[in-house]
């Protein structure tokens, strides 16, 4: 474009009529999301659906700065990668913000890969560690052993395999200080491949909590969730939507984050769950919203404490959506649909 163009060109910006939200981009991420820590300390952060076992908030702050020691531990240094290869688990949460607590960057692989997916992924983002469960640990130990990378198992640790909580137990007063800035990478997922190969997208600790603040900070946020809340988390952690909207969000509030950990969806357990633990949010997917809606079960349980579903990933198509608006008058229902490649 020629100079005399440039200097024609005008800036437009479109403001909401909504006030601004102050977004704190000076902030680390887990110093953001654990910002309120004192006033929730004590308050439920995650539910075990399997297990019933609940971690106070207090539990996932220590927890994740221990993880962060282990991961010094197993030299691990600044703005080096981490694999989590996991199914949505405590595990998951724990050691996600332990990674930003060293000054590491997560990346997020759908355990259900194929070897060769696996291997693209963590060869692709230098991967130093790869925490996993014991029947993953094939997929990878192959390139574990040729590539120096360290695995660690959630669950019974085969041999070669450091056990999960090695990196747990850690002493935090051992975690060295680090300098992070906000333009720092702090997590790495990777694209679903529908354009080639996946490719790794670059997210910062500014870009997170600007996109975090955008959904529930404010006087009228996005979405409404508050520390009252169980929200309940049925999409794959290794998803961004689950990821930024379900569990990132949800510790910024200070709710409580009911996770399923079986990768075979149940809809009896589900609605159990929902009833059991007072689920106040319950975001979903097409599929879960459809054969909710086509359900004879519903009526079994009292899902009265539900005050906002919303679905993602895909679109919900108007005549699902009429169904489910049938079947549940009282929540909210809405669609949301996270862009990696937005942040």
């Amino acid at each position: 474009m020629a100079p005399e163009a440039l200097q024609q060109v005008e800036e437009t910006i479109f403001r909401s009529k909504l006030p601004d939200i102050y977004i704190p981009k000076h902030l680390r991420l887990h110093s953001y999301c654990f910002e309120n820590l004192s006033q929730v300390s004590s308050w439920p952060c995650l539910i075990n659906g399997g297990t019933g076992e609940v971690y106070t908030y207090a539990d996932v702050e220590l927890t994740a700065r221990r993880i962060a020691s282990g991961i010094n531990k197993v030299r691990v240094n600044q703005g080096e990668v981490i694999m989590l290869l996991l199914h949505s688990c405590p595990e998951f949460v724990l050691a996600f913000p332990g990674a930003f607590f060293r000054g590491a960057i997560a990346t997020e692989a759908n355990p259900f890969f194929t070897p060769v997916e696996i291997s693209n992924q963590a060869k692709a983002s230098k991967a130093k560690v790869i925490i996993t469960q014991g029947c993953y640990v094939e997929k990878v130990k192959e390139f574990a052993e040729e590539n120096n990378v360290k695995l660690v198992c959630i669950d019974s640790a085969p041999d070669g395999c450091l056990h999960f909580s090695e990196l747990r137990n850690s002493d935090e007063n051992d975690l060295p200080d680090v300098e992070i800035n906000p333009d720092d990478v702090v997590a790495l997922p990777y694209s679903s491949g529908t354009t080639g190969f996946p490719k790794g997208v670059m997210l910062t600790h500014k870009g997170l909590v600007t996109s975090v603040a955008q959904q529930v900070d404010g006087e009228n946020p996005n979405l409404y969730f508050h520390s009252e809340d169980v929200i309940l988390c049925v999409p794959p952690l290794f998803h961004i939507y689950a990821l930024n909207s379900i569990m990132l969000c949800g510790l910024r509030v200070g709710a409580a984050t009911l996770i399923l950990q079986k990768f075979k969806f149940e809809i009896e357990k589900l609605l159990e769950l929902r009833q059991k633990h007072k689920v106040t949010i319950a975001p979903m997917v097409p599929p879960i919203v459809l054969a909710i809606a086509k359900s004879t079960d519903t009526d079994k349980y009292d899902l009265s404490s539900v005050r906002m579903m919303k679905s993602g990933a895909a679109p919900l198509g108007k005549d699902l959506e009429d169904a489910v608006r049938a079947k549940f008058p009282g929540p909210k229902l809405g669609q949301v649909q996270s862009f990696i490649s937005y942040f």
